[in-house]
């Protein structure tokens, strides 16, 4: 039956199968006998970077290495049911992530199973939760020393300018970084001064590599020229929707932790990596429509890493494994990030020495009309 010419829902063809898998925003890899790839859906290109075309036939073993020994005969028995939470793998030669591992054997074909992984952050810690009362009561303390903090601002300003009319052509670019910070410094602190609110900065629209590049140049300027600062950046990402003030005190907290993290060693190293992957989506209360958050920039160090006992705490305010840290500046990290409806999160990669801060931020175009499945697949290619 026809209304109007509409097609009654009781005839309305069902999406197949096939699409449904190829849609789901984790990686779904279907394993022949012999634990070789028979097919793999778009986030399983994604996960390992690379086509379909070139899977298909690859033993698992040479794409996936689990830290768990016992998790890869469980899945060559190829009738069992597996569901592992917080697995580390290695997956290609990526450094080693928290994954959660599903695994079932396909009915009436003896040998064949799907396997389901999922990146652990995308299940666990990007979703909203009750902490923002607990953030908030935490950032008071530099709400409360907000004035306090400005005074001092207008002088260090006042002599910037001074000395950039008496500093010699070369010289005046770091006189005018100085002033320019000074004024992002007062603008942070009034966003600070307004946290209790919980009202968000404005967002609109940015070229994510302009950005990291300006916090690196910050970070250069005040002294940290011993440690070598690598880039690995997927020049084909589009912009991203976030707060640009805001975007650069993460990105100077990051690096800043970074770089004393790893000042003492004797080769220090931190590793900047954007790439489009797909997988993440953030649902809100009271918004049917999740948002996702395809791009990522990763902050790596090879430093000593942060104490175990405090990995899991690292975000929550005056938590610091600094002598004199005061703990509020990953707490200021998470609450920027996540005003730009993004998601933080840490990972020690023990074999490699290396430790990585991963954010993820929503695109600048429409969530509901950008066709994020066919941007991935040319943000790839």
């Amino acid at each position: 039956m026809t209304i109007g010419g509409a097609i009654s829902e009781a005839v309305r063809p069902s999406p197949d199968h096939a699409r449904l898998i190829a849609s789901l925003p984790y990686a779904v890899i279907m394993l022949r006998p012999g634990l070789r790839v028979a097919a793999v859906n778009s986030a399983g290109e994604h996960l390992f970077g690379q086509s379909a075309r070139r899977l298909v036939g690859k033993p698992l073993k040479t794409l996936v290495d689990f830290g768990e020994a016992r998790l890869m005969p469980m899945l060559e028995d190829g009738d069992v049911q597996i569901n592992a939470r917080d697995m580390t793998a290695r997956i290609g030669k990526e450094s080693a992530r928290r994954v959660n591992v599903i695994a079932s054997p396909i009915a009436g074909w003896e040998g064949w199973q799907t396997l389901t992984l999922m990146e652990a952050a995308e299940v666990e810690g990007f979703e909203e939760s009750g902490l923002a009362g607990h953030e908030e009561s935490g950032l008071r303390a530099p709400e409360i020393l907000a004035h306090e903090i400005k005074n001092p601002l207008a002088g260090i300003r006042g002599a910037a300018q001074l000395l950039g009319r008496k500093a010699k052509p070369s010289d005046r670019a770091l006189t005018t970084l100085i002033a320019e910070e000074v004024d992002r410094i007062a603008a942070l602190i009034d966003q600070m001064q307004t946290l209790s609110s919980r009202s968000a900065a404005p967002a609109t629209p940015l070229n994510l590599h302009v950005a990291i590049r300006r916090a690196r140049a910050v970070l250069e300027a005040g002294g940290h020229d011993r440690i070598r600062i690598r880039e690995d950046f997927d020049p084909s990402l589009p912009m991203v929707l976030v707060n640009s003030d805001s975007l650069l005190q993460v990105l100077l907290n990051l690096l800043t932790n970074a770089a004393e993290a790893c000042s003492a060693q004797e080769s220090p190293e931190i590793t900047l990596h954007t790439r489009f992957a797909s997988g993440i989506m953030l649902r809100q209360a009271g918004n049917a429509q999740p948002i996702r958050l395809p791009i990522e920039i990763c902050v790596t160090d090879n430093g000593p890493g942060v104490d175990p006992e405090l990995r899991d705490h690292i975000f929550e305010p005056f938590v610091s494994s600094k002598k004199q840290g005061q703990g509020l500046g990953l707490a200021l990290v998470r609450k920027l990030v996540r005003d730009m409806n993004g998601r933080i999160h840490h990972e020690r990669d023990e074999l490699r020495g290396l430790t990585h801060f991963r954010v993820r931020f929503p695109m600048a175009e429409s969530r509901r009309d950008a066709g994020l499945g066919d941007r991935a697949e040319e943000a790839l290619t």
